[in-house]
């Protein structure tokens, strides 16, 4: 399997820094996220700590950029996160079900910039996106439309708050 599983789950996004969008059976949240070793140390404690700390790279996970959050209006859950950060952009598949959060690194130099790539996967791949989070009760009721409707609300809202979606400028 490509990437790498855990049982911890992500931090949650802060609802004061997050601008949600409902998409019918979607709720889309637009972050913009500064990540600091001791705000990690704060969100987690005990096994999910530690779990977190033997991961993180020496001196601990800093970055910041872009996250995009595809949650389903149903049951509220985060299954996909889009997190196009500057230093180390990555996605995640997050299994209610299994417990579980998937992060497969970005590949810039295959893949190209990580914002257009993430319009392209939000536009044409959702429904396999959700399947594979373990979410094919939200992929079953997606219209064929819906992904493509996101899309060019984001490619609308991400300017406003300075975020380059052709990707010239990354």
């Amino acid at each position: 399997m490509l990437g790498t599983t855990y049982n911890v789950q992500p931090v949650p996004p802060d609802p004061e820094h997050t601008t949600y969008f409902d998409m019918g059976v979607l709720r889309i949240g637009v972050e913009y996220r500064v990540v600091k070793p001791e705000d990690l140390v704060a969100a987690y404690e005990g096994d999910d700590l530690t779990e977190i700390e033997e991961n993180s790279p020496e001196g601990g996970f800093s970055d910041e950029g872009l996250s995009i959050h595809v949650e389903s209006v149903a049951d509220d859950h985060e299954y996909i996160r889009f997190d196009a950060f500057d230093d180390d952009p990555h996605y995640h598949y997050v299994d209610k079900s299994a417990g579980t959060n998937t992060l497969i690194g970005f590949d810039v130099a295959a893949n190209g910039p990580v914002v257009p790539w993430v319009l392209n996967q939000v536009r044409n791949r959702l429904d396999p996106m959700l399947r594979h989070a373990g979410a094919p009760h939200v992929a079953d009721t997606l219209p064929e439309t819906l992904g493509a409707t996101i899309a060019a609300q984001l490619e609308t809202y991400l300017p406003t708050i300075g975020i380059d979606i052709t990707g010239d400028t990354q």
